[in-house]
């Protein structure tokens, strides 16, 4: 059974910086595409960045383009989040994603607030 296991989050002050991971199991990681999303309170959960199946292929929100890098090791089946200039907005639950056969693999999430 797919698992999947996200860590990295916790507070942080506007400005600073996070790196969330991922660590996959029970799959062939390198056949899959990754995703983080992220559900703030009181929000819908939205797509913040995905990455290929290869790593060769990356795409961000506009909220966080050019402040988060989406990156995967496969000796590790982990994928990574650095979020960097942090904003109080991008407090939320974030949530790492993958798709096999048509259905939907998340994490149980991990919580990024961003607060002075």
């Amino acid at each position: 059974q797919v698992q999947l296991v996200e860590s990295g989050g916790g507070l942080v002050q506007p400005g600073g910086s996070l790196r969330l991971s991922c660590a996959a199991s029970a799959l062939t990681f390198s056949n899959y595409a990754m995703s983080w999303y992220r559900q703030a309170p009181g929000k819908e959960r939205e797509l913040v960045a995905y990455i290929s199946n290869a790593g060769v292929m990356t795409n961000y929100a506009d909220s966080v383009k050019d402040r988060f890098t989406i990156s995967r090791r496969k000796q590790a089946n982990t994928v990574y989040l650095q979020m960097n200039g942090v904003k109080p907005e991008d407090t939320a639950m974030s949530y790492c994603n993958m798709i096999d056969r048509g259905r939907p693999h998340w994490g149980q999430g991990t919580q990024v607030t961003v607060s002075s």
